[in-house]
Formats: C-alpha cells, sequence, structure tokens
C-alpha cells in the first residue's frame, strides 16, 4: 500500500469507494458537485506527482456523487511535462488500494469528425499510441505484459450509453488517439490519423488506460470535443481554446457521468 493510501485511509475513516475519476482540462467543476467532500492537494499526498499545466488544479477530492462514494483526481501530469509515461502510476495504485474497482477517465480532445464540433461529448471506445512511450517500460514482473483486447469496460460504456439517452444528450463515440504533446498536430498528422482510424485526437488518457489495466482496474472514458484538428477549419490551435470550450460539452459531461454512476450501484 502507497504511502499516500495510508494517509488518505486515516483521513476519510469508512470511507470506501469504487468508482474514480480522472478530469482533464477545464473539467475540474464536476469535482466541485461532490457532497462532503475532502480535498487534498496532491502536494499533500507523499510521492503524487506536481503539475504545471493551468486547468488541471492538481487535487484529489474524496465525497459522494449521487450518492455514490467516488474519489475524483482534479488533474493530472502528462508525459510532455517530464517525459514520464508513468507519471500517474502512484496516484492510480493509490486508488487501487483504497479500493477503487472502476474508472473513469476524461480528458479534452480535438475532434477529427465536422459532424462532432467542440462541445460535444464522446465515449472513447478504443485507442491508439501513436506516441509509442508506455508507461508500463521498466516494470520488471511479467504483468508487464498487459491484455488489451478490452481496455475499456463495454458494460461501463452501456451504462454511458443509457445515461446520455435518458438525459437527451447526442453523445459520439469514437478511437481516441494519443500524441505524446505539448505541440498540437500538424495538418498532415491529422489526416494521417483519420486514415488510420482515430476519431479524436489528444495528449493524454492512454497511458491511465494502461496502468489502470495494469491494476485490475475496469476502465471507462471519454472525451469533451474543444476544437476541430489542424487543418479542419481556418483557426490556429492554442491551449486557450481548449480552456474556454472545455467547460461547454463538461457540462454535457458532468450530468452524464452522475447519471451513469448512479445506474452502476
Amino acid at each position: 500500500m502507497t504511502e499516500a493510501a495510508l494517509l488518505l485511509k486515516q483521513s476519510l475513516g469508512d470511507f470506501s469507494p469504487r468508482h474514480a475519476m480522472i478530469l482533464g482540462s477545464g473539467l475540474g467543476g464536476l469535482a466541485d458537485e461532490l457532497e462532503d467532500a475532502r480535498r487534498f492537494a496532491f502536494s499533500e499526498l507523499p510521492g503524487f506527482p506536481q503539475g504545471a499545466v493551468s486547468g488541471h488544479h492538481g487535487s484529489l477530492v474524496a465525497g459522494y456523487l449521487a450518492g455514490t462514494p467516488v474519489i475524483v483526481l482534479s488533474g493530472r501530469v502528462h508525459y510532455y511535462e517530464q517525459g514520464d509515461a508513468a507519471a500517474m502510476r502512484l496516484p492510480l495504485e493509490t486508488l487501487a488500494a483504497l479500493g477503487v474497482e472502476n474508472l473513469f477517465l476524461t480528458n479534452a480532445a480535438g475532434s477529427l469528425h465536422q459532424d462532432v464540433p467542440p462541445g460535444s461529448v464522446m465515449l472513447i471506445t478504443d485507442h491508439i499510441n501513436y506516441s509509442g512511450m508506455n508507461p508500463l517500460i521498466g516494470e520488471m514482473s511479467d504483468r508487464r505484459f498487459t491484455g488489451m483486447s478490452h481496455a475499456y469496460d463495454r458494460e461501463a460504456a452501456d451504462a454511458m450509453r443509457h445515461a446520455a439517452r435518458a438525459l437527451d444528450i447526442k453523445l459520439a463515440e469514437g478511437i481516441y488517439m494519443w500524441f505524446s504533446g505539448p505541440s498540437f498536430e500538424t495538418p498532415a498528422e491529422i489526416r494521417m490519423a483519420r486514415i488510420l482510424g482515430a476519431d479524436a485526437v489528444g495528449m493524454s488518457t492512454v497511458p491511465e488506460v494502461i496502468l489502470a489495466r495494469f491494476l485490475g482496474l475496469k476502465v471507462s472514458a471519454a472525451s469533451v470535443i474543444t476544437n476541430f484538428g489542424a487543418g479542419m477549419d481556418q483557426s490556429e490551435l492554442g491551449h486557450g481554446e481548449t480552456k474556454k470550450m472545455a467547460p461547454i460539452g463538461g457540462e454535457k459531461l458532468a450530468a452524464i457521468v452522475k447519471a451513469m454512476i448512479g445506474r452502476r450501484e
């Protein structure tokens, strides 16, 4: 058990979460909706990584969402910050040690389809690790050969679809391609991504999916679409656009997640 998990167990007492979430750029508002919430800055938790990306608050919040005990990591550390694909390993090990079984990941992403515009929400059904990096490089046990045929949990995906239909929120679905960042993709890279079968592109999530499956957690994930891929319109991409647009789709995703959590209990 990690030192952070021991500290959290002492602080949270009988709190027993089965569900956890990692919130991407501009999506931290969902953490504010937890009831009876206890908040811990990453800097208070031994071994937790310290990120430096605006829009990522870097805190762990434990509380109740739709009456369900949940832990939310508001913010994450990315591969592009320090060149470490396994930067989120200790936080995920901490979640597993606390009894978490189901991990829901969110991110801000660029759409590769004109009919999935900024403000949309996309259920991730699979991914392409275009970066070539893997957070299990250096792991010495045979557990490093983690199967990824069913990386994204089908039951959780069905729960998300049901929740979106019940709320009359359009939910796109597709394959997420991980680029290392921090620079945005070129128009040529976006054309390549479409040829390879990707539906959205981004700079996170995939390392956490691999680590979560390594740790035996069930995974589901969704992207909030904040922009079109490079070359699909006349604008130049930047992080400001991501932060501006993420809350729009984030409101839809928050509503879906609350309904989804209730359905999975």
